[in-house]
């Protein structure tokens, strides 16, 4: 039995409803219900009963609830005072983590900037995508996050929005339109394009979705992939096009070429959200300080947005 898989249970019991608890949770359906199956097996008996309509907890289910909350509430405890203790110590630490975009772009100035003033404090870093990275901070494994704000942000965290990443076009090297300046969606509304799952990058798979939308056109998706890393080095490869961030231009890749996009209308549709969040109510004076030189150093890190 885990801490994970309490967490996931409790969510579950709450709102008996699997979506909406994997949705308060930032995790995949699947995801959730596999960790209840785990627990289930590991302890040796039924936490819910299922029906086609309903979920509701059986009698072990119930009385796990109430020693799994006491539980929880023990650890998070525990782990808020040694945390408390460490930070009060001669080191200082900042746990980070960020989406691969803003890791690429951001977090090269904004460190540079924080450590020439901030020294003592050692930063750890954790490149992830926002859906791993928002339980993280809510476990206290993460301090600040530099993510994409999630449609139904939970209550327990905090967002501040940052910045909104403009749009580009991953071509391969030696393709007709790689040599341009800037490029329409007219232009490429015949092009195979390749897009994010929309399960782990929601905002990166709409993005394409949305702007082909507003123009009237209906892009042509012949590959679907998680990673943003991989859908460059498709690009390279001529399977197809991409729509991505501008910061995703510091991925340097061998065989690729970026032009930026001309729209007919500005507007959100053609932008990128960043945010940072970190947990509600929470006191970290490392946090605060690189919060205060983001909000110092903000328009300048926009520009190359």
């Amino acid at each position: 039995m885990e801490l994970h898989q309490l967490r996931c249970f409790v969510a579950a019991a709450e709102q008996l409803h699997f979506g909406r608890a994997a949705q308060h949770l930032s995790m995949l359906p699947s995801a959730l219900g596999r960790q209840i199956r785990l627990l289930e097996e590991d302890l040796g008996t039924r936490l819910f009963a299922r029906t086609t309509r309903a979920v509701s907890l059986t009698e072990d289910g119930a009385t796990l609830l109430r020693d799994a909350r006491a539980i929880l509430a023990k650890v998070e405890a525990v782990e808020s005072n040694l945390r408390n203790r460490s930070r009060a110590g001669a080191t200082r630490r900042l746990r980070l983590g960020a989406i691969d975009s803003a890791a690429a772009g951001l977090l090269p100035p904004l460190l540079r900037d924080f450590r020439a003033g901030h020294p003592e404090v050692a930063v750890q870093l954790l490149e992830d995508k926002t859906v791993r990275l928002l339980p993280k901070l809510l476990t206290g494994a993460l301090d600040l996050a530099f993510v994409r704000p999630p449609d139904r942000a939970d209550k327990r965290l905090e967002f501040r929005p940052l910045l909104q990443e403009t749009a580009i076009v991953a071509f391969p090297q030696r393709h007709a339109l790689a040599g341009r300046k800037s490029i329409t969606l007219a232009d490429i509304a015949d092009e195979s394009m390749l897009v994010p799952d929309r399960r782990s990058r929601p905002h990166s798979h709409d993005l394409t979705i949305k702007l082909f939308e507003q123009a009237g056109l209906t892009p042509r998706i012949v590959q679907v992939a998680d990673e943003k890393q991989t859908i460059i080095h498709l690009v390279a490869t001529k399977l197809g096009v991409a729509i991505v961030p501008r910061w995703t231009t510091r991925m340097a890749v061998t065989g690729v070429r970026f032009v930026s996009l001309r729209l007919k209308r500005s507007g959100p549709v053609g932008r990128l959200p960043l945010a940072a969040a970190w947990l509600r109510g929470s006191r970290d004076p490392a946090r605060d300080a690189m919060l205060s030189v983001l909000e110092s150093r903000l328009r300048s890190y926009a520009r190359e947005a």
